[in-house]
């Protein structure tokens, strides 16, 4: 029996994509006990997947500030009997984790993240073919470990209760199409404007059998989407809620917008179709979500575009025509197809 610690801390996003691949691979090596080190607040992603899939947490920004976090080395070591570490985020923190678990003797892979033909791409602009999916870097990095597998996993709520009872004190009962609207990610350069997001919803809200639900976290998130509620009955700005209540709310969506942010990953982890859209970064550079159409991906081709991977340099044009030119009637539509197909 193998112990395997798993190292993914940020961002909320590549956390979310790491779930289909512990559970498949967990799955598949039920003899081996698979511990997920990463934030208190991403913890809810793994506990219910599996009998032999545990959380650690590691609170970077409180108890195990700065080198603290190297405490937990003797539990792992001792306690856990960790025997191999999968090193998935492959950042100072997790190469010092590591490091240190290597030399006392415990196998140790990390993830190749494929950063030069990131930056090949991002400066040749030539997308075609893909790169790798971090999905697939992720299974790589287990098989080389010695935990081959292939993905299996479908939906989170497959190994947990998906009640709508759950969320009855934070929704009305479904009644026509649901549709969330999440129009914010870490970046600038990869949010659609604000304007152009609210006559989405306008549009979409007209149709009285829709009803529309605004996704967002922060304290100055909240208050633009309260401006996009404006009073409108069928356009619903949820209450803060918990992650695993966020997942079971999504999970009853027809379809969901979303930026390049995590909130795609979310849904595809519950099987809802996403329209999501795309400015600085592109799902060539292998972040789309999983099990999502690239039919349903929104997109233009300014030749500036893609910019960057993760959408953190600044606009070097200064008018983000990489969002600006994308129209409102494409999001409409490909949102209006998913509905009727469903």
């Amino acid at each position: 029996m193998s112990n395997v610690l798993i190292i993914r801390l940020s961002a909320f996003g590549d956390v979310a994509m790491l779930v289909p691949v512990v559970q498949s691979v967990a799955s598949q090596h039920p003899r081996s006990k698979f511990y997920v080190l990463t934030r208190p607040a991403f913890t809810p992603l793994f506990n219910n997947l599996g009998f032999n899939i545990s959380t650690i947490p590691l609170d970077v920004n409180g108890k195990h500030r700065g080198g603290r976090y190297l405490s937990i080395i003797p539990r792992l070591i001792i306690k856990l009997g960790i025997t191999h570490v999968v090193d998935e985020h492959d950042v100072l923190r997790s190469k010092l984790i590591r490091w240190t678990m290597k030399l006392s003797g415990r196998k140790v892979v990390h993830i190749d993240k494929g950063r030069e033909e990131k930056k090949k791409m991002i400066e040749s602009k030539v997308l075609q073919p893909p790169l790798k999916s971090t999905i697939q870097r992720y299974l790589d990095t287990f098989e080389e470990a010695g935990f081959p597998a292939e993905i299996t996993f479908r939906d989170f709520f497959e190994f947990t209760d998906n009640s709508f009872s759950l969320i009855k004190e934070i929704t009305p009962p479904k009644n026509g199409r649901w549709i969330g609207v999440a129009p914010f990610s870490k970046h600038e350069t990869k949010n659609y404007p604000l304007e152009k997001v609210a006559n989405v919803i306008d549009r979409l809200a007209k149709e009285t059998n829709n009803t529309i639900f605004l996704f967002g976290g922060g304290k100055k998130e909240k208050e633009l989407l309260a401006q996009l509620k404006d009073g409108r009955s069928n356009v619903i700005l949820p209450p803060k809620i918990n992650l695993t209540k966020e997942l079971h709310l999504i999970s009853h969506l027809d379809v969901m917008i979303s930026m390049d942010s995590a909130n795609m990953h979310l849904a595809s982890l519950v099987q809802v179709p996403v329209v999501s859209i795309w400015g600085a970064t592109h799902p060539s550079l292998g972040f789309y979500g999983f099990n999502q159409d690239i039919e349903n991906a929104v997109q233009t081709e300014p030749d500036c575009r893609p910019c960057s991977v993760f959408g953190n340099v600044p606009c070097a044009r200064g008018d983000y025509l990489c969002l600006t030119s994308i129209n409102e009637d494409t999001i409409i539509e490909k949102v209006n197809k998913i509905l009727n197909k469903e």
